[in-house]
């Protein structure tokens, strides 16, 4: 074999490898989490709302959710248990699994809004992780009474 295709399979190797290394375990879990049934019931005050959705990790990996901003307002999560509401810093995102925000359980609140969140409008937030890319999501407003069919 030459020295040019010597060189040429060497690089075709490195190259295979870089691809399989790009297809690990940790690499998929940090770019596959998903968001779905993302909303905010419209809220009666006018610069408080609460928001819901749910965070999807198929992967083989943990995550945790660190921060979740707005350019509407500042936004903090809670987790609700025995009834009693907590401000947290970082919710588990569990792999193979969900982080669900839901009424009387976790759930977002939005503080000091710009405007009054109306019914047809949408916030966008953006979610931030300890592995992840951040996820950008648009909550749409409906309306104060609106249950969504997967219940939360």
């Amino acid at each position: 074999m030459s020295a040019a295709a010597l060189a040429g399979a060497g690089v075709l190797a490195l190259v295979g490898a870089l691809v399989l290394a790009g297809c690990s375990d940790a690499d998929a879990s940090a770019k596959d989490l998903t968001v779905s049934g993302a909303y905010i019931p419209q809220p009666v005050s006018a610069d408080m709302a609460a928001g819901f959705l749910t965070i999807s990790n198929p992967g083989s990996s943990q995550d945790e959710l660190t921060s979740v901003t707005s350019d509407d307002g500042a936004i903090t999560m809670h987790e609700t248990t025995g009834g009693t509401m907590e401000e947290v810093s970082r919710l588990p995102v569990p792999a193979h699994g969900q982080l669900v925000f839901k009424s009387g359980a976790n759930h977002l609140m939005f503080d000091k809004l710009k405007r009054k969140p109306e019914q047809g409008q949408t916030i966008t937030v953006e979610l931030h992780f300890a592995q992840s890319d951040p996820v950008v999501v648009k909550m749409p407003v409906k309306s104060a009474t609106y249950v969504p069919t997967t219940g939360h």
